[in-house]
């Protein structure tokens, strides 16, 4: 593991027990065994650590996931359902990674304070809406969305997923759930349901076609 990579997970581990207000460079630097001027070597401040952070872990964590349909023709011959459900599964997988979700659970906590981990969610969000918006586009020329709204449609469905998704990530922290999904799916009971909902509104003539 490289240098920065050390300093990152140091990082990520003090701030899971402590909270990223609360880490100090001093700190970061004494778990990973140096002295805290030979931090500066390779990051400028702690905030430059958090943003290094969420590029890391976020880059390591999509390797290997599927978040969508990179083959064309996958979307003429897939059903809207599946093709959104297959999306968010991607999307889920690279968000409940181990430590993913643990530099999450650190931001959820403190993003109404912390303007660094606001802008981290709002980042998310932003990439969360763009990857939407470009799906569904794909989805209208192959006339498995109605093709008005679209940029409407895709807000509505990425902000309503994430909205979910903040839910289920206060469960998990207030203890009232052990695991994201429900009865061993990855999805929770209103994912599923919002999905099939959201299908029927803004399904294609192409969608209705194949699913009657």
């Amino acid at each position: 593991m490289e240098r920065k990579e050390e300093i990152i997970y140091a990082a990520l581990e003090l701030a899971s027990v402590n909270g990223l207000k609360s880490v100090s460079l001093s700190q970061i630097a004494e778990k990973v065994g140096m002295k805290a001027p030979s931090l500066y070597n390779h990051f400028r401040s702690k905030d430059e650590i958090v943003k290094a952070m969420y590029s890391t872990l976020r880059e390591k964590a999509l390797k290997g996931r599927s978040t969508g349909f990179a083959d064309p023709g996958e979307l003429a011959s897939t059903g809207l359902e599946q093709i959104l459900t297959e999306s968010i599964s991607g999307y889920l997988g690279m968000i409940s990674d181990r430590n993913m979700l643990q530099f999450f659970r650190v931001l959820y906590s403190e993003r109404s304070l912390d303007p660094l981990a606001a802008e981290i969610m709002l980042d998310e969000t932003e990439h969360m809406i763009q990857a939407t918006r470009n799906l569904f586009y794909a989805l209208a020329v192959h006339g498995k969305m109605k093709s008005d709204g679209i940029d409407t449609a895709a807000v509505t469905f990425a902000l309503t997923v994430h909205s979910l998704i903040d839910y289920r990530m206060d469960m998990l922290t207030a203890g009232k759930a052990d695991s994201f999904g429900d009865n061993q799916s990855s999805f929770t009971k209103e994912l599923t349901a919002f999905v099939k909902w959201f299908c029927e509104q803004v399904g294609g003539n192409r969608n209705e076609q194949e699913t009657h």
